[in-house]
Protein backbone atom coordinates (compact mmCIF):
# COMPACT_ATOMS: atom_id res chain seq x y z
CA UNK A 1 0.00 0.00 0.00
CA UNK A 2 1.31 3.81 -0.71
CA UNK A 3 1.42 5.56 2.05
CA UNK A 4 -1.59 8.59 2.18
CA UNK A 5 -0.19 11.89 1.75
CA UNK A 6 -1.77 15.00 2.64
CA UNK A 7 -0.98 18.61 0.87
CA UNK A 8 -2.33 21.38 2.26
CA UNK A 9 -1.78 23.52 -0.39
CA UNK A 10 -1.33 23.46 -4.54
CA UNK A 11 2.18 22.51 -5.45
CA UNK A 12 3.59 22.96 -8.71
CA UNK A 13 2.60 19.93 -11.11
CA UNK A 14 5.48 18.64 -11.59
CA UNK A 15 6.03 17.91 -8.23
CA UNK A 16 2.27 16.90 -7.84
CA UNK A 17 2.46 14.59 -10.67
CA UNK A 18 5.25 12.99 -8.78
CA UNK A 19 3.71 12.66 -5.30
CA UNK A 20 0.90 11.06 -7.60
CA UNK A 21 2.91 8.08 -8.87
CA UNK A 22 5.08 7.37 -5.73
CA UNK A 23 2.27 8.10 -3.00
CA UNK A 24 -1.59 8.13 -2.38
CA UNK A 25 -1.49 11.69 -2.68
CA UNK A 26 -4.38 13.72 -1.35
CA UNK A 27 -4.13 17.09 -3.27
CA UNK A 28 -5.68 20.61 -2.31
CA UNK A 29 -7.20 21.29 -5.75
CA UNK A 30 -8.69 24.94 -4.62
CA UNK A 31 -5.44 25.94 -3.29
CA UNK A 32 -7.57 27.59 -0.59
CA UNK A 33 -5.36 27.07 3.23
CA UNK A 34 -6.92 24.55 5.44
CA UNK A 35 -9.00 25.46 8.60
CA UNK A 36 -8.14 24.43 12.26
CA UNK A 37 -11.14 21.68 11.65
CA UNK A 38 -8.91 20.57 8.10
CA UNK A 39 -6.22 20.52 9.76
CA UNK A 40 -7.43 18.52 12.63
CA UNK A 41 -8.63 15.56 10.16
CA UNK A 42 -5.57 15.59 7.74
CA UNK A 43 -3.43 14.92 11.26
CA UNK A 44 -5.99 11.83 11.62
CA UNK A 45 -5.91 10.48 8.37
CA UNK A 46 -2.20 10.92 6.88
CA UNK A 47 0.24 9.34 6.91
CA UNK A 48 2.69 12.04 5.83
CA UNK A 49 1.46 15.63 6.44
CA UNK A 50 2.72 18.20 3.91
CA UNK A 51 1.84 21.44 5.31
CA UNK A 52 3.16 24.96 3.88
CA UNK A 53 4.59 27.93 6.19
CA UNK A 54 1.31 29.59 6.54
CA UNK A 55 -0.31 26.43 8.31
CA UNK A 56 -0.27 26.19 12.06
CA UNK A 57 0.33 23.11 12.90
CA UNK A 58 0.03 23.71 17.13
CA UNK A 59 0.38 20.86 19.90
CA UNK A 60 -3.48 20.87 19.99
CA UNK A 61 -3.44 19.49 16.36
CA UNK A 62 -0.71 17.35 16.83
CA UNK A 63 -2.68 16.13 19.64
CA UNK A 64 -5.33 15.27 17.59
CA UNK A 65 -2.80 12.98 15.18
CA UNK A 66 -3.75 9.25 14.68
CA UNK A 67 -0.91 6.74 15.30
CA UNK A 68 -0.21 6.28 11.57
CA UNK A 69 1.14 10.00 11.28
CA UNK A 70 5.02 9.66 11.39
CA UNK A 71 6.21 12.29 9.56
CA UNK A 72 5.52 16.44 8.70
CA UNK A 73 7.03 16.94 5.81
CA UNK A 74 7.06 20.86 5.51
CA UNK A 75 7.18 22.66 2.65
CA UNK A 76 9.28 25.74 3.37
CA UNK A 77 12.45 26.53 5.28
CA UNK A 78 10.89 27.81 8.68
CA UNK A 79 9.46 25.80 10.94
CA UNK A 80 8.08 28.10 13.44
CA UNK A 81 4.42 27.20 12.68
CA UNK A 82 5.10 23.46 14.23
CA UNK A 83 5.36 23.09 17.41
CA UNK A 84 8.67 20.80 17.81
CA UNK A 85 8.12 19.94 21.13
CA UNK A 86 4.82 18.39 20.83
CA UNK A 87 5.91 16.49 17.77
CA UNK A 88 8.57 15.04 19.35
CA UNK A 89 6.69 14.00 22.40
CA UNK A 90 4.12 12.48 19.72
CA UNK A 91 6.96 10.19 17.65
CA UNK A 92 6.54 12.07 14.93
CA UNK A 93 9.54 13.45 12.60
CA UNK A 94 9.35 16.89 10.96
CA UNK A 95 11.72 18.10 8.14
CA UNK A 96 11.89 21.00 6.00
CA UNK A 97 13.76 22.52 2.57
CA UNK A 98 16.60 24.02 3.24
CA UNK A 99 19.30 25.30 1.01
CA UNK A 100 17.03 26.09 -2.20
CA UNK A 101 15.75 29.58 -1.80
CA UNK A 102 19.33 31.39 -0.39
CA UNK A 103 19.70 33.09 -4.04
CA UNK A 104 15.79 33.78 -4.82
CA UNK A 105 15.68 35.52 -1.19
CA UNK A 106 18.60 37.36 -1.68
CA UNK A 107 17.64 38.41 -4.86
CA UNK A 108 14.92 40.22 -3.27
CA UNK A 109 16.42 41.38 -0.56
CA UNK A 110 19.17 43.47 -2.88
CA UNK A 111 16.09 44.57 -5.14
CA UNK A 112 14.44 46.16 -1.90
CA UNK A 113 17.33 47.61 -0.69
CA UNK A 114 17.51 49.55 -4.34
CA UNK A 115 14.24 50.09 -4.59
CA UNK A 116 13.32 52.22 -1.22
CA UNK A 117 16.13 54.84 -1.14
CA UNK A 118 15.68 55.04 -4.75
CA UNK A 119 11.98 55.72 -4.81
CA UNK A 120 11.26 53.00 -7.47
CA UNK A 121 8.20 51.81 -6.60
CA UNK A 122 7.14 55.63 -6.38
CA UNK A 123 8.36 56.67 -9.24
CA UNK A 124 6.60 53.76 -11.15
CA UNK A 125 3.22 54.89 -9.67
CA UNK A 126 3.94 58.62 -10.99
CA UNK A 127 5.02 57.44 -14.54
CA UNK A 128 1.99 55.69 -15.05
CA UNK A 129 -0.49 57.99 -13.64
CA UNK A 130 -0.32 60.69 -16.50
CA UNK A 131 0.75 63.51 -14.01
CA UNK A 132 4.59 63.24 -14.42
CA UNK A 133 5.87 66.37 -16.33
CA UNK A 134 8.97 65.55 -17.16
CA UNK A 135 12.44 65.92 -15.95
CA UNK A 136 13.84 68.40 -13.22
CA UNK A 137 17.11 68.73 -11.34
CA UNK A 138 14.78 68.43 -7.95
CA UNK A 139 12.96 65.49 -8.94
CA UNK A 140 12.15 62.26 -6.86
CA UNK A 141 15.61 62.80 -5.43
CA UNK A 142 17.03 59.72 -3.36
CA UNK A 143 19.71 58.16 -1.75
CA UNK A 144 23.10 56.76 -3.65
CA UNK A 145 23.60 53.41 -2.49
CA UNK A 146 27.42 53.14 -3.33
CA UNK A 147 29.71 53.82 -0.22
CA UNK A 148 26.37 52.98 2.39
CA UNK A 149 27.04 50.92 5.44
CA UNK A 150 24.53 47.94 5.34
CA UNK A 151 24.09 46.16 8.59
CA UNK A 152 23.12 42.37 8.36
CA UNK A 153 20.73 40.66 11.25
CA UNK A 154 21.60 37.38 10.75
CA UNK A 155 24.31 36.48 9.06
CA UNK A 156 23.79 32.79 7.76
CA UNK A 157 23.38 31.84 4.18
CA UNK A 158 20.98 34.58 3.10
CA UNK A 159 22.79 37.04 4.90
CA UNK A 160 25.93 35.97 2.91
CA UNK A 161 24.37 35.59 0.21
CA UNK A 162 22.85 39.75 0.56
CA UNK A 163 26.45 40.79 1.55
CA UNK A 164 28.18 39.10 -1.58
CA UNK A 165 25.29 40.78 -3.79
CA UNK A 166 25.87 44.20 -1.70
CA UNK A 167 29.66 44.35 -2.03
CA UNK A 168 29.16 44.28 -5.61
CA UNK A 169 27.49 47.45 -5.63
CA UNK A 170 29.70 48.96 -3.80
CA UNK A 171 28.27 48.88 -0.30
CA UNK A 172 30.27 48.35 3.33
CA UNK A 173 29.40 45.03 5.07
CA UNK A 174 28.67 45.19 8.65
CA UNK A 175 26.73 42.15 10.72
CA UNK A 176 25.15 40.97 13.73
CA UNK A 177 24.78 37.19 14.27
CA UNK A 178 25.29 35.04 17.77
CA UNK A 179 28.86 34.52 16.92
CA UNK A 180 30.93 35.86 14.11
CA UNK A 181 31.30 34.00 10.77
CA UNK A 182 34.62 32.51 9.45
CA UNK A 183 37.41 34.61 9.09
CA UNK A 184 38.28 33.84 5.96
CA UNK A 185 34.74 34.71 4.64
CA UNK A 186 34.57 37.99 6.86
CA UNK A 187 37.80 38.89 5.71
CA UNK A 188 36.66 37.92 1.85
CA UNK A 189 33.64 39.95 2.51
CA UNK A 190 35.69 42.65 4.44
CA UNK A 191 32.45 42.93 7.11
CA UNK A 192 32.94 43.91 10.23
CA UNK A 193 31.24 41.92 13.24
CA UNK A 194 29.05 43.47 15.93
CA UNK A 195 28.45 41.48 19.03
CA UNK A 196 26.43 44.27 20.21
CA UNK A 197 23.18 44.65 17.84
CA UNK A 198 22.50 48.39 20.05
CA UNK A 199 25.77 48.87 19.33
CA UNK A 200 25.81 48.43 15.43
CA UNK A 201 22.04 49.76 14.32
CA UNK A 202 22.72 53.19 15.33
CA UNK A 203 25.96 53.76 12.69
CA UNK A 204 23.82 51.90 9.55
CA UNK A 205 22.06 53.78 6.66
CA UNK A 206 20.52 50.50 5.56
CA UNK A 207 19.52 47.83 7.78
CA UNK A 208 18.80 44.13 6.20
CA UNK A 209 16.83 41.48 8.67
CA UNK A 210 17.81 38.18 7.34
CA UNK A 211 17.62 36.32 10.85
CA UNK A 212 14.74 33.05 11.40
CA UNK A 213 11.84 33.69 13.47
CA UNK A 214 12.84 31.73 17.02
CA UNK A 215 11.86 32.32 20.37
CA UNK A 216 15.08 34.23 20.88
CA UNK A 217 14.43 36.86 17.83
CA UNK A 218 10.47 37.40 17.96
CA UNK A 219 10.69 41.06 19.17
CA UNK A 220 14.18 41.16 18.22
CA UNK A 221 14.08 44.42 16.98
CA UNK A 222 11.63 46.05 19.51
CA UNK A 223 10.84 49.36 19.34
CA UNK A 224 13.60 50.85 21.72
CA UNK A 225 16.36 49.39 19.39
CA UNK A 226 14.39 50.43 16.46
CA UNK A 227 14.56 54.19 17.71
CA UNK A 228 18.49 53.73 18.22
CA UNK A 229 18.20 53.98 14.23
CA UNK A 230 18.96 57.21 12.20
CA UNK A 231 16.17 59.53 10.61
CA UNK A 232 18.38 58.92 7.07
CA UNK A 233 18.27 55.24 7.69
CA UNK A 234 16.32 52.39 5.79
CA UNK A 235 15.05 49.05 7.11
CA UNK A 236 14.66 45.63 4.86
CA UNK A 237 12.91 42.79 6.02
CA UNK A 238 12.24 39.48 4.42
CA UNK A 239 12.92 37.50 7.18
CA UNK A 240 9.39 36.73 9.38
CA UNK A 241 7.49 39.87 10.70
CA UNK A 242 7.24 39.01 14.35
CA UNK A 243 11.25 39.92 14.10
CA UNK A 244 10.17 43.64 14.46
CA UNK A 245 7.91 45.51 16.47
CA UNK A 246 5.42 46.70 13.35
CA UNK A 247 3.55 49.10 15.43
CA UNK A 248 7.08 51.00 16.24
CA UNK A 249 7.90 50.70 13.01
CA UNK A 250 4.77 52.20 11.70
CA UNK A 251 5.04 55.00 14.44
CA UNK A 252 8.78 55.90 13.12
CA UNK A 253 8.00 55.98 9.46
CA UNK A 254 4.88 57.96 9.64
CA UNK A 255 6.71 60.53 12.10
CA UNK A 256 10.25 60.48 10.41
CA UNK A 257 12.12 58.67 12.64
CA UNK A 258 13.19 57.00 9.68
CA UNK A 259 13.51 57.54 5.80
CA UNK A 260 11.57 54.14 4.71
CA UNK A 261 11.48 50.52 4.59
CA UNK A 262 11.28 47.80 1.99
CA UNK A 263 8.71 44.81 3.61
CA UNK A 264 7.97 41.55 2.37
CA UNK A 265 6.88 39.87 5.73
CA UNK A 266 4.30 40.95 7.97
CA UNK A 267 3.14 40.09 11.94
CA UNK A 268 -0.09 38.84 10.68
CA UNK A 269 -0.07 37.87 7.05
CA UNK A 270 -1.76 38.55 4.89
CA UNK A 271 -3.04 41.18 7.04
CA UNK A 272 -1.03 44.58 6.60
CA UNK A 273 -2.01 47.52 8.63
CA UNK A 274 -3.76 50.17 6.95
CA UNK A 275 -1.03 52.74 8.41
CA UNK A 276 1.45 50.90 7.01
CA UNK A 277 0.00 50.00 3.23
CA UNK A 278 -0.44 54.34 3.35
CA UNK A 279 3.04 55.42 3.86
CA UNK A 280 4.61 56.64 0.92
CA UNK A 281 8.02 55.79 2.27
CA UNK A 282 7.84 52.22 2.17
CA UNK A 283 7.89 49.47 -0.69
CA UNK A 284 5.20 46.23 0.25
CA UNK A 285 5.74 42.77 -1.02
CA UNK A 286 3.29 39.77 -0.73
CA UNK A 287 5.66 37.92 0.65
CA UNK A 288 7.36 36.84 -2.52
CA UNK A 289 11.45 36.24 -1.51
CA UNK A 290 11.50 32.93 -2.30
CA UNK A 291 8.88 32.92 -4.75
CA UNK A 292 10.34 31.32 -7.88
CA UNK A 293 9.53 28.41 -10.33
CA UNK A 294 12.94 26.79 -9.97
CA UNK A 295 12.72 27.70 -6.20
CA UNK A 296 9.16 26.24 -5.83
CA UNK A 297 10.18 23.05 -7.52
CA UNK A 298 13.03 22.40 -5.93
CA UNK A 299 11.17 22.52 -2.41
CA UNK A 300 9.01 20.32 -4.20
CA UNK A 301 11.74 17.69 -5.00
CA UNK A 302 13.42 18.30 -1.56
CA UNK A 303 9.91 16.92 -0.09
CA UNK A 304 9.15 14.34 -1.94
CA UNK A 305 12.92 12.94 -1.23
CA UNK A 306 12.42 13.51 2.37
CA UNK A 307 9.20 11.35 2.10
CA UNK A 308 11.01 8.69 0.33
CA UNK A 309 13.89 8.59 2.26
CA UNK A 310 12.26 8.17 5.73
CA UNK A 311 9.54 5.87 3.83
CA UNK A 312 12.20 3.42 3.24
CA UNK A 313 13.78 3.53 6.71
CA UNK A 314 16.58 6.19 6.51
CA UNK A 315 17.18 9.21 8.48
CA UNK A 316 15.37 12.02 5.87
CA UNK A 317 18.45 14.38 4.74
CA UNK A 318 16.84 17.43 5.69
CA UNK A 319 15.00 15.99 9.61
CA UNK A 320 14.63 18.80 11.94
CA UNK A 321 13.25 17.28 14.19
CA UNK A 322 13.52 13.21 15.31
CA UNK A 323 10.88 11.64 16.93
CA UNK A 324 11.36 10.58 20.46
CA UNK A 325 10.67 7.08 20.54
Amino acid sequence: MKPKIILTRQLPDSVETRMRELFNAQLNETDEAFTKEQLIDAVKKADVLVPTVTDEISAEIIAEAGPQLKLIASFGVGVDHIDLKAAKEKGITVTNTPGVLTEDTADVVMSLILAVPRRIAEGDVRARSGQWKGWSPTGMLGRRINGKRLGIVGMGDIGEAVARRARGFGMSIHYHNRKPVHPELEAELEATYWESLDQMLPRMDIVSVNCPSTPQTQGLLSRERLSLLQPHAYLVNTSRGDVIDEAALIDLLSNNGIAGAGLDVYADEPHIPDALRKLKNTVLLPHIGSATIEGRQDMGQKVIINIQTFIDGHTPPDRVVEAML
